[in-house]
C-alpha cells in the first residue's frame, strides 16, 4: 500500500525549543568548517589537486569547505561507471528504488536543522528560507518515491480477444544533473532522485558556489543504501566538465536548472548527434523568469504591498519565481507603492545566522556586481523609492530596492536581475495589466491580487505563466501541491513536484502478445 503524501511542515522558530535546536545545529556546522570533500565515482572517493573553495557569502574570509574538482578524464571515468551501473540498477524493482528514497528522507528529516544550517552558511539563506529548502528536499524524496510506486505497472491499454497488450515505462540511461546555487539542497536533491528512482544513473555536477551541501547529500544517499555508481558526485567547471558531458554520446538526458543563457547553450549542444550516439538526448530545463505581481484596483492595499515585498525580497530575490515586477492599477498605484516602500524599509539585512535578519547576502561578487549595475540602470529608468545601496566589504549585501515609475518595456521590466530589486509599473486598466504581464520572454510564475471575479477568470485564461497564483505572492510552490515549471524562455515546462515529472526520465514501451 502506498502511503499518503503530505508535505514536510515548516519549523516555527518562535518556539523556544526549535530556536535552540537550530542554534545548536549552527554550532555543529561551524565546528565542521574547512573540511575537504572528495569526488565520488562508483563509490570510490577521489581527491584532486585542483579544488573548488566554497566561501560564506556573508563573510568572504570564511571557508565552508574545499571540494575536489573533476576534469575531463575523471568525467569520462564517471561516465563509464554510470553506463555499466545502469545495466544492474535498471533491473531493480521500482519499490526497492523507492525505499532508498524513503530511507534518505528519514535521514534528512532527522538531520533537518543541520542541513538547513549548511544552507545558512554556504548559501547565505536566512533561517526560514533554509528551513523551507530542506523541507522541500524531503518533500521531493517522499513524493517521487510514491510516484514511482504508482507508475511501476505502467498504464492500462486496450486488449482484444486473443491478445494481451501492455504499456510500461522503462528508464532512459545515464543522466547529467546540473543544479543551481539558489536551492542547493531542494532542487539538487529533487532533480537527482527523480532520475535515480526512475531507474537511471546520474552524474551530479552541482553549482560551484554550493558544492558542500551536495557532497553532504551524496553521503546521505549512500547511507540510505544507494548502490555505488548510481550517483556519481563530480563538481567541476561548466565549460570543461559540463560541456564534455552534455556532448558525450553516452549521455541520454540532461537535467538542468539555472540561467537562460546556459540553458539555451545546453539545449543547443544536446541537439547535436555525436559519433557513437544512437538516440536523441532529452533535455529537462528550468531557466528562470521575470515574474509579475499584478495588483487590481479593488484590493486590500496592505495585503497587496506585503505580497509584492515578500515575493520580491525572499532570499534576496535569488529565486526564479521572485516577483521582480509589480504592475499596479493607476487607482491604487501611489498607495500600494507607499506601503511597499514602508514595509521594505523595515526589513533587516545582515548575516543570516542572526534569526532577526530577514535578508542575507547575494551569492558572490559577480552577482553583487550585476545587481548593483541594474540598480544604476534603475536610476535612469525610474526613481529609487527604497534601497539602492550595497556593501561588499565583508559579504555581498544589497539593500532591498524598489524602483518606481518604470516603463513597461524598460530593461528593469524585461531582464532577469536575480537579486533584491523590484520595478513598479502603472497600468491603466485590466486589459493593460494583462498586456504588461505577458510582455516578457518568460512565463514562469505570476500572481493577481484582485477581488473581481471576472478578472480572476480572465487571468486564468490570459496570464501566460506555468504557475499562476491569486491573492497571494508568486513564490513558494509546494511539492505535490503546486507542480512547478514555466513557459517560453522559462524552460521546458518540466513540472517539478508534479504527477508527470518522472515520465521525463523514462520512455514508454508497448508489448503485444497473441494468445
Amino acid at each position: 500500500m502506498i502511503r499518503e503524501y503530505k508535505h514536510e511542515p515548516f519549523t516555527d522558530f518562535s518556539v523556544k525549543e526549535n530556536k535552540k535546536a537550530f542554534e545548536e545545529a549552527l554550532d555543529l556546522v561551524n565546528s565542521q568548517l574547512g573540511k575537504e570533500y572528495p569526488l565520488v565515482i562508483g563509490g570510490e572517493r577521489i581527491t584532486t589537486d585542483e579544488k573548488i573553495v566554497s566561501i560564506n557569502p556573508a563573510n568572504k574570509e570564511e571557508v565552508i569547505g574545499t571540494v575536489s574538482k573533476a576534469n575531463k578524464d575523471l568525467a569520462e571515468k564517471a561516465m563509464q561507471v554510470a553506463v555499466s551501473t545502469f545495466e544492474t540498477w535498471k533491473k531493480w524493482a521500482p519499490e526497492a528504488r523507492a525505499n532508498i528514497l524513503y530511507r534518505a528522507s528519514a535521514i534528512l528529516r532527522r538531520r533537518k536543522h543541520e542541513f538547513s544550517a549548511y544552507l545558512v552558511k554556504e548559501g547565505g539563506k536566512p533561517w526560514k528560507e533554509a528551513d523551507a529548502d530542506t523541507a522541500e528536499a524531503i518533500d521531493f524524496l517522499e513524493f517521487y518515491a510514491r510516484q514511482m510506486e504508482l507508475m511501476k505497472n505502467g498504464v492500462p491499454v486496450k486488449s482484444r480477444e486473443g491478445e494481451i497488450n501492455q504499456f510500461n515505462y522503462i528508464p532512459l540511461g545515464v543522466g547529467i544533473v546540473i543544479s543551481p546555487f539558489n536551492f542547493p539542497l531542494a532542487i539538487m536533491a529533487g532533480t537527482t532522485v527523480a532520475a535515480i528512482v526512475s531507474g537511471n544513473t546520474v552524474l551530479l555536477k552541482p553549482a560551484n558556489n554550493t558544492p558542500v551541501v551536495a557532497a553532504k547529500f551524496a553521503e546521505v544517499m549512500e547511507q540510505a543504501g544507494l548502490p555505488a555508481g548510481v550517483l556519481n558526485f563530480i563538481p567541476g567547471s561548466g565549460a570543461e566538465v559540463g560541456d564534455y558531458l552534455v556532448d558525450h554520446p553516452k549521455t541520454r538526458f540532461v537535467s538542468f536548472t539555472g540561467s537562460r543563457e546556459v540553458g539555451c547553450r545546453i539545449y543547443e549542444r544536446a541537439a547535436k548527434v555525436h559519433p557513437g550516439q544512437i538516440w536523441l538526448k532529452r533535455v529537462i530545463a528550468e531557466m528562470g523568469g521575470k515574474d509579475t505581481m499584478v495588483i487590481d484596483n479593488n484590493v486590500d492595499t496592505d495585503m497587496a504591498a506585503s505580497a509584492i515585498v515578500y515575493s520580491a525580497f525572499g532570499f534576496s530575490g535569488q529565486k526564479c519565481s521572485a516577483g521582480s515586477r509589480a504592475v499596479v492599477h493607476q487607482d491604487v498605484y501611489d498607495e500600494v507603492l507607499e506601503k511597499a516602500v514602508e514595509l521594505t524599509k523595515s526589513l533587516r539585512v545582515g548575516n543570516p545566522e542572526d534569526l532577526g535578519n530577514y535578508m542575507g547576502p547575494v551569492i558572490d561578487q559577480a552577482a553583487y556586481n550585476k545587481i548593483m549595475s541594474y540598480i544604476e540602470i534603475g536610476r535612469t529608468e525610474g526613481k529609487i523609492a527604497a534601497g539602492g545601496e550595497g556593501d561588499d566589504s565583508k559579504g555581498y549585501f544589497i539593500q532591498p530596492t524598489i524602483v518606481a515609475d518604470v516603463e513597461e518595456k524598460a530593461r528593469l521590466m524585461q531582464e532577469e536581475i536575480f537579486g533584491p530589486v523590484v520595478a513598479f509599473c502603472k497600468a491603466r486598466d485590466f486589459d493593460h495589466m494583462m498586456e504588461i504581464a505577458n510582455n516578457t520572454d518568460y512565463g514562469l510564475t505570476g500572481a493577481l491580487v484582485s477581488n473581481n471575479r471576472e478578472h480572476i477568470e480572465r487571468a486564468k485564461e490570459e496570464f501566460h505563466v506555468g504557475n499562476l497564483y491569486f491573492n497571494r505572492g508568486c513564490t513558494g510552490a509546494i511539492v505535490g501541491y503546486q507542480p512547478f515549471g514555466g513557459f517560453n524562455m522559462s524552460g521546458t515546462d518540466s513540472k517539478a513536484g508534479g504527477p508527470d515529472y518522472l515520465l521525463l526520465h523514462m520512455q514508454a514501451k508497448t508489448t503485444s502478445e497473441l494468445l
